[in-house]
């Protein structure tokens, strides 16, 4: 037999070097290099078993030849996870779900598989509960599902003979880190078996077509744990946002091959299973009886849909080094916003302490809020409130002009579907037909002061 040989992989890159070194000489990460031994044998049974004409599909075709149809899809018929998927499941597809422990993985794939099973024959695999376990957690969730096919195995060739005996449309595996390979000598949950195991479990979803739903552990950062080559090698990664203490549950689809990325779903974990929630703007709003300094609400534009969030801002006079703070926004972001503030408007806020938090624990990705945070922050400090029935968006530049952003008329909608009378906007995003609210296009934000004090 081949001896194994000894290989360092880069945790975050999964790039390859044959010496431990301090930096990852591809991704430039300092102390990610885990040993791992790599087993011939390994790679001969990943390698086998392919079917009949499958080298013969993977032959070189001229472009113009290939059916260039969207792949169908199926959905699965729990709406808010249909759109976070981009429309629903597709043959062949492998999906990673990540999140914090208790947060609701298991519990949204178990739901997912009872409204899949009576169309679409699932397999649900455990490699962290015994099936007794399962069965209660589906009894508590007033789950009824005898003829679900359930297996508690962590041996991946296993799993794979067996997933190709039943020949299911839908395979759970929970979870990735662990299952091990026979080919692979290291421990479960190590850098070798999650690149083999995942290797092993793609390649069965790409050549019979059956869709793979993998649970994902993530480390103290909030990345799923493991190599980030893990997450390059399946179709869809969606990622549990909200703490686990939080009775919200905000799911990202942070890849996906087959719709967009970025897109959210939003849930309610209840005591019988999560629960969509088809308002999600309701739950990012606060319900003052009046209104408060420091707090302004903001139109977001997550994937799809427009979202409204509060954004709420404290400054309070600094007892040492001033300190920035920002939940659900990023905190260099903010940094600038103040310095904008000072520059382009005479407020100096250099000596105070400023903490800046979204709602209901979303995290807004994109420019759009500027406009808000410094509204909020101007509000906080000067302990002035904003009128509670206005809504303010737009990305600042660095030399005080309001630029605009996409989906403007989406946004000032969704405004005026909640409710809104009012709305600041940058110049550019002024609408060209009534959309049943006020609107206030700015060019500067000196006009957005304005317009406010």
């Amino acid at each position: 037999m081949a001896k194994a040989k000894t290989a360092y992989v880069c945790t975050e890159c999964g790039a390859e070097s044959q010496k431990w070194a301090g930096q990852c000489a591809d991704c430039g990460s300092w102390n990610t290099l885990q040993e791992f031994k790599n087993s011939p044998a390994a790679a001969s049974k990943s390698s086998a078993g392919a079917p009949t004409g499958y080298a013969g599909e993977r032959a070189a075709r001229k472009l113009k030849e290939v059916d260039a149809a969207e792949a169908p899809r199926h959905p699965i018929g729990i709406s808010e996870l249909d759109r976070v998927l981009g429309g629903g499941l597709v043959n062949g597809a492998v999906v990673l779900v990540g999140g914090d422990p208790g947060i609701g993985k298991s519990t949204l794939l178990l739901q997912a598989v009872h409204k899949l099973n009576d169309s679409w024959p699932c397999l649900y695999v455990t490699g962290e509960e015994s099936l007794q376990q399962l069965s209660l957690r589906a009894s508590r969730l007033g789950i009824e599902m005898p003829e679900l096919n359930v297996m508690a195995e962590t041996c991946v060739e296993q799993i794979v003979a067996h997933a190709g005996a039943l020949k299911p449309r839908v395979v759970v595996i929970d979870s990735i880190q662990t299952m091990f390979s026979e080919g692979v000598s290291s421990a479960p949950g190590s850098v070798s078996q999650l690149r083999e195991t995942a290797a092993q479990v793609v390649r069965f979803a790409k050549q019979t077509g059956t869709v793979v739903l993998l649970v994902g552990h993530v480390t103290k950062e909030g990345a799923i744990a493991g190599p980030r080559v893990l997450e390059h090698m399946v179709d869809t990664v969606l990622y549990f946002e909200n703490d686990s203490s939080s009775r919200y549950r905000v799911i990202r689809s942070v890849k996906n091959r087959f719709g967009a990325a970025n897109e959210i779903g939003v849930f309610a974990m209840l005591e019988e299973g999560l629960k969509e929630v088809k308002n999600p703007s309701a739950i990012f709003l606060s319900s003052h009886e009046e209104p408060v300094p420091g707090s302004v609400v903001t139109v977001a534009h997550e994937g799809s849909r427009p979202l409204l969030a509060e954004v709420q801002a404290l400054v309070d006079e600094s007892q040492g080094h001033p300190r920035r703070v920002t939940l659900g926004l990023d905190q260099n972001r903010l940094n600038l916003l103040l310095a904008v503030l000072h520059r382009h408007a005479g407020y100096s806020l250099g000596g105070s302490d400023v903490f800046v938090n979204v709602v209901g624990g979303v995290r807004i990705n994109e420019t759009a809020p500027d406009l808000a945070v410094v509204l909020a922050s101007l509000s906080s400090f000067r302990g002035a409130p904003i009128s509670s029935g206005l809504v303010a968006f737009g990305e600042l530049g660095l030399a005080g002009e309001v630029r605009p952003v996409p989906h403007g008329e989406d946004r000032l909608r969704e405004a005026a579907r909640q409710g809104y009378k009012r709305a600041i906007v940058p110049y550019g995003n002024k609408p060209r037909t009534d959309l049943g609210i006020e609107v206030v296009p700015v060019r500067r934000l000196s006009e957005a002061l304005d317009a406010i004090l």
